[in-house]
């Protein structure tokens, strides 16, 4: 079956309320779609929104490039060999994440609705549903209690909350959170690069009575090698800015290992392909996965989840990015259920384009 057309554009959309995570604040947010159809009408969808502060890529950026000869020249291919397209996008491409997750996506999309089957079965599922994660950004006490109990009321019981910034103050949040809810909620934290190592130890001898389930990406890029002084704490220390792609992944799995979870994120790696590459090295050194997002369309999210979800040692998730999106320019994929993820079971990603 033949792809006969390409479209690629991108829209601005408003996030219904503003975060804060340690390094910067989110109002809005740039979102670049392409569609490929096929002779028959199929139309795949993918979605890119790379963090260019994590990985040197802008929207604009990626739109440009999904604008390419390189591009528009697919037209006219056997999305048959959708595998090799995507290496092929790769090698012209290199490392620009959110330009090779948007063609990956849209590809895999085409063609499993070619073959009549949802991409998770398409690479055999491992697991039927787990909760995901919802997002706390960097606030004070009193509001971080007032959302988490919004949360809670939505029937969400894991809680992610952002740090950072302030030592002190972040102990006291989860310190308030873990006082009022008790084990009702699961709590972990990222503070996205927010601490040094000393810092770091702070944190583990404060919160070591609150059950926190894992950290991510406490320290700095490039500072991974002083995480030998919290050893003692790998199984709760998740990778998330660090691992950009499988040849990192190889070297965090090595021995001494730094991080015990393995955040993935297809904007960070570039798609499907390379996700699946990293999450096979960690299976192999006894590494669990986080599935994480940007504030993403419901299309790359849904994309995640069936990565996921084929995945036997996925762990966790947080794939709320599609959330707090004012709008979108899908609908299905997934739905949520008490925290929960389900996939609606449809072919492809099971997404509906709105126009």
């Amino acid at each position: 079956m033949k792809i006969v057309a390409i479209r690629a554009y991108i829209k601005y959309l408003k996030l219904t309320k503003p975060y804060t995570i340690a390094y910067s604040t989110f109002s809005d947010v740039q979102l670049v779609f392409l569609e490929i159809e096929l002779a028959n009408g199929i139309i795949g969808v993918g979605s890119a929104s790379p963090a260019e502060e994590v990985v040197g890529e802008n929207p604009v950026q990626t739109l440009s490039s999904l604008q390419t000869d390189f591009v528009q020249n697919l037209i006219g291919r056997d999305i048959r060999h959708f595998q090799q397209i995507i290496f092929e996008a790769q090698q012209y491409f290199g490392y620009l994440p959110g330009t090779l997750a948007a063609i990956d996506l849209a590809l895999h999309d085409a063609f499993c609705h070619y073959l009549g089957i949802p991409v998770v079965d398409f690479y055999g599922r491992k697991i039927e549903v787990l909760p995901t994660s919802v997002t706390v950004g960097i606030k004070g006490v009193e509001e971080t209690l007032d959302e988490a109990k919004a949360y809670l009321s939505g029937g969400f019981t894991t809680l992610k909350i952002k740090t950072g910034l302030d030592l002190q103050e972040d102990v006291e949040r989860v310190i308030a959170l873990r006082k009022s809810f008790g084990n009702t909620i699961t709590i972990r934290v990222d503070a996205n690069q927010g601490y040094d190592i000393d810092t770091l130890q702070k944190w583990f001898e404060q919160t070591q009575s609150l059950n926190i389930e894992l950290i991510e990406q406490p320290i700095e890029v490039g500072q991974e090698k002083s995480l030998y002084q919290t050893l003692d704490y790998t199984s709760v220390i998740a990778a998330d800015e660090s691992l950009k792609d499988a040849n990192y992944a190889i070297k965090f799995a090595s021995e001494p290992q730094r991080f015990g979870i393995f955040n993935i994120k297809l904007m960070k790696c570039g798609g499907l392909l390379p996700a699946i590459e990293i999450a096979q090295i960690a299976k192999n050194a006894g590494i669990s996965l986080f599935w994480g997002c940007n504030d993403e369309s419901i299309a790359s999210i849904t994309a995640a989840l069936h990565l996921a979800y084929a995945c036997p040692n996925t762990k966790y998730l947080d794939l709320d990015g599609s959330f707090d999106l004012a709008e979108d320019l899908v609908t299905g994929g997934f739905e949520v259920k008490n925290g929960l993820m389900y996939l609606n079971e449809k072919s492809g990603f099971g997404l509906s384009l709105l126009k």
